[in-house]
């Protein structure tokens, strides 16, 4: 009987980042500006879309909670779960999220 079996399998697609490649992403992210606001409406089908629009185009993002302000930690980790990245860090209402563009082949 294998060793497995009734254990559940995590597989992630967020990217798996070092502690040098962490503190290098937040250098270069404190001379960003937010891409995104997160308003009234939330963290919807639409707003994702835009999150992986932003990501495809710049890799290193950043969004203010302009509201749901008292749920940014979770809804940040949410984006993240959501977008494949990886959440950097969340400071004041701004989060931090990076996702490496695929390497294209050839």
């Amino acid at each position: 009987m294998s060793s497995w079996i009734g254990r559940v399998i995590f597989c992630s697609l967020q990217p798996i980042l070092t502690s040098a490649d962490r503190r290098r992403l937040k250098g270069k992210a404190q001379l960003l500006e937010p891409v995104l606001k997160v308003g009234h409406n939330g963290v919807g089908e639409p707003f994702l879309a835009s999150v992986e629009r932003e990501l495809a185009l710049h890799e290193l993002i950043k969004i203010k909670f302009a509201a749901f302000k008292e749920e940014r930690h979770e809804l940040a980790e949410r984006i993240a779960a959501s977008t494949n990245s990886a959440l950097l860090q969340v400071v004041g209402h701004v989060a931090v999220f990076y996702r490496p563009r695929p390497k294209s082949e050839g």
